[in-house]
């Protein structure tokens, strides 16, 4: 949490960080108006700005002059990347300074329109310690949450109908990260990279992950806590009734088509799918030994996706958030100018949207 005292300094290193960019990288992109040795001594708490720096600055940084006195009232805590994440500790860094931005102003969103929705743990037990209790809670999970056992339609209004805010990633990360989880003061969140946007299958599936490092209790066993909540994942969308009766029982032959069929029917990839069928005994090793291959003649991995992903058509985007802006600036409780800051958006761009009120 940031101090009274040096708030724009620490804004100012927080706006920087999300950028990826070091004092001097920033001071070329003021134009210069400001020296990368002033804003050293800015986010020292050393100087306070003038208006003309503080314009500068936000211009240079793309935020309005409002997030650089705007108190801090969010701390992510429990971060945990994936080894294979493929981040730099700079881009770890800005993900997280992106993340709390978020959060901050989806708080205050809901605080404005008065609809904080409170997250409650649905399960409880001593940590989970192996793949066939992860199934177990995946199946408890469902009938917790009156989900049947039918397709999930959106893994993302489901979490957020259940208070864990989802924050999707616009800016430009690797393709080497696809999501973390974190607890906070508010209630969990589930951050997604915007580019899953390009597979909504592996969207899906990333969100559900997630979604067991916030349900479960996890061993503190990094590599058994990372296969477990793959495999809830895997249980939670395909369960195991209705997977097994779309998929037909021991399989040896598959054409692609049914395939892409049952991807457009779960919304999950084709080796998700695979792998299910493996788990619950409806293929023969030798099976999934050659489907494996033709996945590697094919290069699926090296291609980025498998068959079928451009026809999946799911509707997986956070909405909540920007709902509550509308209706805030729609019932007048806040300025057009205000809503649009919150959403990070253009103001002309938000007024169009809005040019429409029904009373």
């Amino acid at each position: 949490m940031g101090t009274t005292e040096n708030l724009f300094g620490q804004r100012l290193r927080q706006a920087r960080t999300m950028r990826g960019w070091s004092l001097r990288e920033l001071a070329q992109e003021t134009g210069s108006k400001v020296s990368h040795n002033a804003l050293a001594r800015y986010e020292r708490g050393e100087m306070s700005p003038g208006s003309a720096v503080l314009i500068a600055v936000a211009a240079a940084l793309g935020q309005p002059v409002d997030f650089f006195v705007r108190p801090f009232t969010i701390k992510l805590v429990g971060i945990r990347f994936r080894k294979k994440a493929g981040l730099s500790e700079m881009e770890k860094k800005a993900v997280r300074e992106q993340a709390v931005d978020f959060l901050e102003r989806y708080r205050e969103a809901e605080e404005i329109v008065g609809d904080v929705r409170t997250f409650v743990p649905p399960l409880e037990g001593n940590p989970v310690r192996s793949l066939e209790e992860a199934e177990q809670l995946a199946t408890a999970l469902r009938e917790k949450w009156n989900l049947g056992n039918d397709a999930i339609p959106s893994v993302i209004e489901l979490l957020e109908n259940k208070g864990i805010k989802v924050c999707e990633l616009t800016a430009a990360v690797n393709d080497g990260f696809d999501g973390f989880s974190a607890a906070t003061d508010a209630g969990p969140v589930v951050v997604l990279a915007g580019w899953l946007d390009k597979n909504l299958p592996r969207k899906r599936m990333t969100a559900v992950h997630e979604l067991a490092h916030v349900v479960l209790p996890l061993p503190e066993d990094e590599e058994l806590e990372e296969k477990i909540a793959t495999y809830f994942a895997g249980a939670f969308l395909l369960p195991k009734e209705t997977f097994s009766e779309a998929f037909g029982k021991v399989r040896n032959r598959f054409s692609l088509r049914e395939l892409i069929e049952m991807k457009l029917q779960f919304g999950v990839s084709i080796m998700a799918m695979m792998t299910r069928a493996n788990q619950l005994g409806l293929i023969q090793a030798a099976t999934y030994r050659k489907f494996w291959e033709y996945v590697k003649q094919e290069q699926w991995r090296e291609k980025g996706g498998e068959p079928g992903d451009e026809e999946y058509r799911g509707q997986e985007a956070p909405m909540r958030f920007p709902q509550l802006v509308r209706r805030a600036v729609a019932e007048e409780e806040i300025s057009l100018s205000k809503g649009a800051a919150l959403l990070n958006q253009d103001l002309g761009a938000f007024r169009k949207e809005l040019r429409e009120v029904i009373a």
